[in-house]
């Protein structure tokens, strides 16, 4: 039993996404903390803040370790975080001399936002691609029907005549300027956290941002200064995922309503009625404006995520958990699925 359709083994098929998915999975969670601990290892003994034996030992244990899920689950329902008794454990694996060098200068949250901010970048590149999909898939349409005529609709009422290819413009040229956007907004987004107890490094003295430094290079990130208690990158991302959706609800509504007409549109693999034969409906395209009207309303709690008070909120943290990876799901669901709608447009205007 699953209470998200994202994840249901029915719904799914129409409204998740298994490649975004994955990188939201117990799993990829804990392969990219222990990364982080790996690489925070590395850039400490490189730095002179552990011996290069611990870093060795810490590698030599990390590679083929493996927690105890069980275990985590517990500790998660004390500790509102896996990160402490991931530490334990990877300290017992590692043993002595060398298990206080585990993790050390480093707090719960640079471990869960830096894992965070690693599957987010696999995302983004599966993101990207989808959207490269759905731009040339909209060039094709506009290629093979954009000469041909369509009647101009203002306020749901017709007005004056217009060529498919104005159309297909309102629906491609908004998905380039997504794709500029993602561009532009991922170097600020896809930062190593690594700040500490409080933010200071106070452990790692004069060398804090040296390690940082060093730390975002072995994991292939960018360096910035610890954001903590600043999520507005994380708030901005999420707008940009209601922006996608928003845009490809709108051509899913378009295309829903110009089925309705029966004379502009002919679709392929329509979805059929249990109590009506005859009936032919446009499945993809309700879901598309399902999915923008979803996002938009999970939107308002990622802004509602912002206000971390003082140096850690674990209220507001747990909020974007509740809420970001659903959006991210959502948005490959939307941007996969407009994809098989244009595809399945076998006929457009007159």
């Amino acid at each position: 039993m699953t209470v998200s359709p994202f994840d249901h083994p029915l719904l799914s098929s129409l409204l998740g996404d298994e490649e975004a998915a994955r990188h939201f999975s117990v799993d990829a969670e804990i392969a990219a903390m222990l990364a982080f601990e790996r690489a925070l290892a590395e850039a400490e003994a490189e730095n002179g803040l552990i011996a290069k034996d611990a870093a060795a030992a810490i590698l030599s244990t990390l590679s083929s370790f493996r927690p105890d899920t069980a275990r985590l689950r517990a500790a998660v329902a004390k500790d509102g975080v896996m990160v402490p008794e991931l530490v334990r454990q990877i300290r017992a694996a590692v043993g002595e001399p060398h298990s206080q060098n585990i993790h050390f200068g480093a707090t719960s949250q640079d471990v869960i936002d830096t894992a965070l901010v690693l599957r987010l970048k696999r995302v983004i590149e599966h993101l990207d691609l989808l959207l490269t999909e759905n731009i040339v898939r909209f060039a094709a349409l506009d290629e093979r029907f954009g000469g041909r005529a369509l009647t101009g609709m203002t306020r749901m009422q017709p007005a004056i005549p217009i060529k498919v290819s104005d159309r297909v413009k309102a629906w491609r040229v908004p998905l380039q300027r997504h794709q500029q956007r993602l561009s532009e907004q991922s170097p600020r987004l896809l930062v190593v956290q690594f700040g500490g107890a409080a933010g200071t490094l106070e452990k790692l003295g004069k060398k804090g941002d040296v390690v940082r430094a060093t730390l975002a290079t072995r994991l292939g990130l960018g360096d910035a200064p610890q954001w903590h208690s600043q999520r507005d990158t994380l708030a901005d991302f999420a707008g940009w995922l209601s922006l996608v959706t928003g845009s490809l609800g709108k051509f899913g509504q378009d295309i829903a309503l110009m089925a309705q007409g029966g004379t502009e549109i002919e679709l392929s693999g329509s979805g059929g009625s249990s109590a009506m034969p005859h009936k032919r409906n446009p499945v993809k395209a309700e879901a598309l404006v399902a999915l923008a009207r979803f996002n938009a309303t999970q939107l308002s709690g990622m802004h509602q995520a912002v206000l971390h008070e003082q140096e850690r909120s674990g209220a507001a943290w747990t909020l974007e958990w509740l809420l970001l990876p659903q959006m991210v799901v959502a948005t490959a669901a939307s941007l996969r699925l407009a994809a098989e709608l244009a595809a399945q447009i076998e006929n457009l205007g007159h």
